[in-house]
């Protein structure tokens, strides 16, 4: 008889008490339920589109990449015609040669004369075509860059989306956690009042209270900074408002094997496709500075017509010819630029290979990490669950006057952090496929 006595004595206490704020309610609707915060709706797909459209390091990689395909242009005009007008006027005393500063010795004749010269490559035996395919390969390495770098945005733009929505979720919790005890402290302050409770009793749920604020503090300071950091990756020099939108997808257990995934990553990551053409293209260059021994042809004319001129030069002028340079010593140059170009390419090649490798390790790792993550939701799960119906016998004995205030609010702190630990594991699993679509160059 003695514990119903004591819970009729409980909510006889309580009854007035939650009846005033019953009465606080009506009077003050808006107490009944916190203010709606007020923002920009904002889902991931929108958030990497505002990424991509303002991030200023996808504008560089773009820009490098229309940076290439200008060299090609670049190297592709040695293969094209030059032409180019000259206008000449020249007064001299008529008949004077040059004497002095070279082997030369022409007579130069008072003139002003107009023409046009034309030079093109015949054939410098493949060297010019091994630049021009060198500078191709560079801009399709420039492009997957490009490609890599906009997967890299993407990446940190889904992080800090799911970071600031975890810690939303984290605030929410705190609050929750911050009611519960409020509500706690003032029941033992009606039972205290009524001589029911101790004074420990009081302080102890006070101090759980002060707790529960200061993890509502920190929730929301970590809130503001992922919020932050959300911002500032999609460009905003301030702090933007957001409505997080969160997606309601499958929760979906990782790849059974790894192997797939690496293979996966070889085929697709930019990177690699990036370092395949770099090495392309140092081949390619190799190729051009081994030619450099190699003889160049040009052909070469011209056409023009002097109006002004002595009596010894004719009205017009023409002349064709054919130029050979065949390369003989030049203090062995093109041994030491061919021999270069042939250690840049094995720099290449092993650059290539390290990241195969890196790429390799950060597959697996980020697989084991999602397959743990899974692993540990339904673990944490289980928690909550037990938590929650920990707190709710330790509640029961409480009121009975069956435990002690330490009890119940043990169990409360257990509540609350198997809550943490739930809402974490949710999220942290979402991260951790984001991060192995990452790695595998999965398409979005």
């Amino acid at each position: 008889m003695r514990p119903l006595l004591i819970l009729t004595v409980v909510f006889s206490a309580a009854c007035p008490q939650l009846s005033a704020q019953a009465r606080n309610t009506q009077a003050n609707p808006q107490m009944s339920m916190p203010a709606q915060p007020t923002g920009t709706t904002l889902t991931l797909a929108q958030a990497e589109a505002i990424a991509l459209k303002s991030n200023p390091q996808i504008t560089i990689g773009k820009l490098r990449a229309l940076v290439a395909q200008q060299n090609v242009r670049e190297t592709r005009s040695a293969l094209m015609p030059n032409a180019y007008l000259s206008l000449t006027g020249v007064d001299a005393n008529p008949g004077s040669r040059i004497a002095a500063g070279a082997l030369n010795n022409p007579i130069v004749f008072p003139r002003a004369a107009g023409g046009v010269a034309v030079s093109q490559l015949v054939t410098d035996f493949g060297r010019t075509t091994s630049l021009l395919r060198s500078a191709e390969y560079g801009a399709n390495a420039e492009d997957q860059t490009a490609a890599a770098t906009r997967a890299d945005i993407l990446l940190v733009v889904d992080q800090a989306f799911y970071n600031s929505l975890e810690t939303k979720a984290l605030v929410t919790v705190a609050e929750e956690t911050v009611h519960a005890r409020q509500t706690l402290v003032d029941k033992v302050q009606a039972l205290t009042n009524a001589k029911l409770k101790s004074e420990i009793d009081l302080s102890f749920s006070n101090v759980e209270l002060a707790r529960a604020k200061l993890l509502l503090l920190e929730a929301q300071n970590n809130a503001e900074a992922a919020l932050a950091a959300l911002s500032a990756v999609l460009g905003y020099s301030d702090e933007q408002n957001f409505l997080l939108v969160e997606e309601t997808t499958a929760t979906n257990p990782p790849a059974a094997d790894v192997a797939p995934l690496i293979q996966q990553a070889m085929q697709q990551r930019p990177e690699i496709k990036a370092l395949e053409f770099q090495v392309e293209s140092a081949q390619k260059f190799g190729s051009a500075e081994h030619d450099l021994w190699r003889p160049t042809v040009n052909a070469l004319g011209v056409v023009g017509q002097a109006p002004v001129r002595d009596d010894h030069i004719p009205s017009w002028y023409g002349a064709v010819g054919v130029n050979i340079n065949i390369p003989v010593f030049n203090g062995f140059l093109y041994n030491a630029r061919a021999k270069a170009a042939d250690l840049q390419t094995e720099v290449q090649r092993q650059s290539l290979l390290d990241v195969r490798n890196n790429i390799a390790r950060d597959v697996r790792s980020a697989w084991q990490q999602s397959r743990r993550s899974f692993e540990r939701l339904s673990v944490t799960q289980q928690l909550r669950e037990q938590a929650s119906l920990a707190l709710d016998l330790a509640q029961a004995r409480y009121n009975l006057g069956l435990g002690s205030i330490v009890e119940f609010t043990q169990a409360e702190l257990q509540k609350t952090d198997a809550d943490i630990q739930d809402t974490d594991a949710k999220f942290q699993y979402r991260l951790t496929q984001i991060v192995l679509a990452f790695t595998i160059a999965a398409p979005k």
